[in-house]
C-alpha cells in the first residue's frame, strides 16, 4: 500500500470513528432536551428561580441577586472569555440591544479572569469597563454554577427573580424579544 492511500485510509477510518461517536447528534433538532424543572423551584433553568448570590464588580463592590434587580424590570448575565466571539456579541448587545431597554441593567460574567483585578484588567483591554454593562468578576464561580453558564451563556432574570431566558447568544432575537416582555 503506498504511503498516500495509507494516509487516506486512517483518515477515512478515522473520520468514521469520530462521526460514530455523535450518535444522533449529526443532524440536532435544535429542540430543548433538559429535563422539565418546577415553575418557581430554585435553579438556574427558565423559570425557576435564581438563588441568591453575592459576586464583586470590577470596582470591588458587591452585587447581589436583589441590587441587580433593584428598581429594574430585570437583568441580562451574558458569560464571557474575552474572545472574538464575545466580543461579537457584546457589541451587538451594546449597540443594539441595551439602547432599547434603560429599564434593565447588563452584566459581563467574567468567570475565567480569576481575580477582581484580572477582571478589571481584561474588560478595560477590550473596551469594556464603564459604560452600560457592569462586570461582574465570577472568582468562585457563583454565577457559573448558577446558571450553568460558559461562554456566551446569556441569562434573563425578571424582576421577580425568575429566569425568562438561558441560552446561548445567536444574534440577539430572542434575547430581545424576551425583553420586551417583561412585564
Amino acid at each position: 500500500m503506498s504511503f498516500y492511500k495509507l494516509i487516506c485510509t486512517i483518515m477515512i477510518t478515522g473520520g468514521l470513528l469520530l462521526s460514530a461517536g455523535c450518535g444522533d447528534n449529526l443532524f440536532p433538532s435544535g429542540e430543548d432536551k433538559r429535563p422539565a424543572v418546577q415553575a418557581g423551584s430554585s435553579g438556574g433553568n427558565v423559570s425557576q428561580k435564581v438563588p441568591d448570590f453575592a459576586v464583586a464588580d470590577i470596582t470591588g463592590a458587591t452585587v447581589t441577586l436583589a441590587s441587580s434587580l433593584a428598581g429594574k424590570k430585570g437583568a441580562v448575565f451574558y458569560f464571557t472569555m474575552w474572545c472574538p466571539i464575545c466580543d461579537s456579541h457584546m457589541s451587538n448587545m451594546r449597540s443594539t440591544i441595551t439602547p432599547l431597554f434603560p429599564d434593565v441593567n447588563f452584566y459581563l460574567v467574567d468567570y475565567v479572569s480569576g481575580s477582581v483585578s484580572g477582571a478589571a484588567g481584561a474588560a478595560s483591554a477590550n473596551g469594556y469597563s464603564g459604560g452600560v454593562f457592569v462586570t461582574l468578576a465570577d472568582v468562585n464561580h457563583t454565577l457559573e454554577n448558577n446558571f450553568q453558564g460558559t461562554m456566551g451563556t446569556t441569562v434573563v432574570v425578571d424582576n421577580t427573580g425568575i429566569i425568562r431566558l438561558n441560552e446561548d447568544f445567536r444574534d440577539g432575537t430572542r434575547l430581545q424579544a424576551t425583553l420586551a416582555a417583561l412585564p
